[in-house]
């Protein structure tokens, strides 16, 4: 498609945020097989169905615009749906794996938010009051699913991924430690050689 005004712009980006939508549709399932916070699962499944929404509201205002409901390919919820997948195949703990996976989402909701409020500046802009309206509503729930993952994040999942860390550090510290006392006592046992080799030493020379 050609753009060469604001409302062009306006349907492209659209298109681009439906397609972008179908996409997390998609993705959305795998992801909440993979974690394993009962909180996390039941948020991204709630969000799952927001999203469903979320497509059918675009389809609307494909409409308003009296445009054909169709996406355009979203390079950027591709890659970034790409790199939050990756987590799900790294060995980690699972408290680790669930805070990686909402970091993930997040950069989703983050996307959806920049590209929601976009579109809600353009039609505003252009007049197309009633396209702004259905717009907003999408981009509350987006806010709203971004805030709850910061809250499940805080709530434990991300205290819980540093246990192993705190554990990491602790064997740190006990190694250096005994390196420490193992160095402290050889220099213990040179200097107590150097000690001893020196009294005969003076011992002879005490003689003379």
């Amino acid at each position: 498609m050609a753009v060469t005004n604001l409302r062009d712009a306006l349907v492209d980006e659209i298109r681009d945020i439906y397609n972008a939508e179908k996409q997390i549709v998609k993705a959305l399932p795998r992801i909440v097989k993979g974690v394993t916070s009962d909180e996390l699962s039941e948020a991204l499944q709630s969000h799952l169905k927001e999203t469903q929404g979320h497509v059918t509201r675009l389809e609307r205002v494909f409409e308003l615009l009296d445009e054909k409901a169709r996406g355009k390919q979203c390079a950027g919820m591709e890659g970034i749906l790409e790199e939050g997948s990756q987590a799900l195949e790294e060995d980690a703990e699972d408290s680790v794996k669930d805070a990686m996976l909402i970091a993930g989402c997040q950069r989703v909701e983050h996307y959806e938010i920049t590209a929601y409020g976009t579109c809600i500046a353009w039609a505003q802009a252009l007049g197309l009051d009633e396209v702004a309206e259905v717009l907003e509503e999408t981009l509350a729930e987006e806010k709203a699913a971004d805030e709850k993952l910061s809250a499940i994040a805080e709530s434990g999942i991300n205290e819980a991924a540093t246990a192993g860390e705190s554990e990491d550090d602790m064997e740190g510290d006990e190694d250096r430690d005994s390196r420490s006392t193992n160095e402290t006592d050889a220099e213990s046992v040179s200097a107590r050689s150097a000690s001893s080799a020196s009294r005969p030493a003076r011992q002879r020379g005490g003689r003379r």
